[in-house]
C-alpha cells in the first residue's frame, strides 16, 4: 500500500516554553523513528499552508483572524492557562490544517491509499468558537469538512482514541447528522466532556469512556463492540482518525495502560472497516502522546500499520 506523510519544519517553531509537555521535541521523536529503513517505503511531502476558508468550513466567522491576532512578535502568549502560542505558532497552525486537506486531496483523489499528518499543534480540543487544550485549529475537522465540500464524500467520521476526549470535534459535529464522531478515552478526565450518555442530536456521537488503569482488552472491547458496529450503521464515505497516544502505559498525561500494539490493532480494524464501508479512504493526524519514546513507538506502529494491513 502506498502512504503518505506529510510534516514541516515549521511545526518545530511553535513554541510552548521550557517545560510545556507539548514541545517540538514530540516531533523530532515521531520524525526520527520514521526515518528507520522498515518505513523507508513511505511517500512524503511538506504540509502547505490552509487557506482562511478551507478553516473556515470548521471555525466560521473571524475566527482564523483573532487567533492569528493574538499571536505574539515575541516571547509567549497564553489563550487559555494551557494553550501557549510564540512568534512560530501562526505558521505552524496554518500548516498543520493545510497537511490535513492536502492528505484528503492526495487520498480521494487515488493519490495515496491513506496518508498521516505529523503535525503540532494538535487539534481535537479545539472548539468551532474556542481555542483550548494546547489546541488551536480543530485539523481532523477541518479535513472531514474539505472531504465533504470539495470532494463530494458527504458523510464523515472521525475516530479518536486520543486519552482526552476531542470536545472539539464532537462539538462541531453534534448537530451535524452526516458527521460521526466516536472516541475512547479516559473519563472522568480532562476536558470533562465525554460521557456516554452524550450521544449528539442525530445519534451520530458514540463515547467510550474508559477508567483510570484500564488496559488494551478494555479499549479493544469498546472499539469492536461499540465504535465499529456503529461506525458500520453510519456508513462513511471517509474516515479521519484523530490519533493521539497519550492512552499509553508511560505517558505522564493520562491514567490509562495501552501500549502500541493496542493502538497498531486499533488502526487495523478502522482500515477494515473503511475498505468495507468507504473504499479505504482513511486519513490520521497526530492528536496527543507525551512520552518521547512511547510516542515515537506508538506512531511508528500506527504507519506501519496504514502502510503494510
Amino acid at each position: 500500500m502506498s502512504t503518505l506523510v506529510l510534516t514541516h519544519e515549521s511545526f518545530l517553531a511553535h513554541d510552548t516554553g521550557p517545560h510545556h509537555p507539548e514541545s517540538p521535541g514530540r516531533l523530532r521523536s515521531i520524525m526520527k523513528a520514521l526515518d528507520q529503513s522498515a518505513l523507508s517505503g513511505l511517500r512524503r511531502e511538506e504540509a502547505p499552508k490552509a487557506t482562511a476558508e478551507q478553516i473556515a468550513r470548521a471555525h466560521p466567522g473571524t475566527y482564523v483572524e483573532d487567533v492569528l491576532a493574538a499571536m505574539p512578535t515575541e516571547g509567549f502568549g497564553y489563550l487559555d492557562a494551557d494553550t501557549i502560542v510564540s512568534p512560530g505558532s501562526a505558521e505552524a497552525m496554518l500548516r498543520a490544517a493545510g497537511a490535513i486537506v492536502r492528505a484528503v486531496d492526495a487520498v480521494a483523489g487515488k493519490e495515496v491509499d491513506n496518508a498521516f499528518c505529523a503535525v503540532r499543534p494538535p487539534g481535537h480540543h479545539a472548539e468551532s468558537r474556542r481555542p483550548m487544550g494546547f489546541c488551536l485549529v480543530n485539523n481532523a475537522a477541518v479535513g472531514a469538512f474539505h472531504a465533504r465540500a470539495v470532494h463530494g464524500h458527504k458523510r464523515v467520521a472521525v475516530i479518536d482514541f486520543d486519552v482526552h476526549h476531542g470536545n472539539g470535534t464532537q462539538e462541531m459535529f453534534w448537530h451535524d447528522a452526516d458527521a460521526f464522531y466516536a472516541s475512547t478515552h479516559q473519563f472522568p478526565f480532562y476536558p470533562g466532556t465525554g460521557s456516554r450518555a452524550e450521544r449528539g442530536a442525530h445519534r451520530n456521537v458514540v463515547n467510550v469512556p474508559l477508567a483510570a488503569g484500564d488496559r488494551g482488552e478494555v479499549f479493544r472491547a469498546g472499539v469492536s463492540d461499540e465504535i465499529l458496529p456503529a461506525l458500520a450503521v453510519f456508513k462513511p464515505d471517509f474516515i479521519v482518525i484523530s490519533a493521539g497516544f497519550d492512552a499509553h502505559r508511560d505517558d505522564p498525561l493520562g491514567q490509562l495502560r495501552l501500549t502500541e500494539t493496542d493502538f497498531a490493532w486499533a488502526t487495523a480494524g478502522i482500515m477494515d472497516a473503511a475498505r468495507t464501508l468507504c473504499g479505504g479512504r482513511v486519513v490520521s493526524v497526530l492528536e496527543g502522546g507525551y512520552n518521547l519514546g512511547a510516542l515515537a513507538d506508538c506512531v511508528t506502529a500506527h504507519v506501519e500499520t496504514l502502510k503494510d494491513h
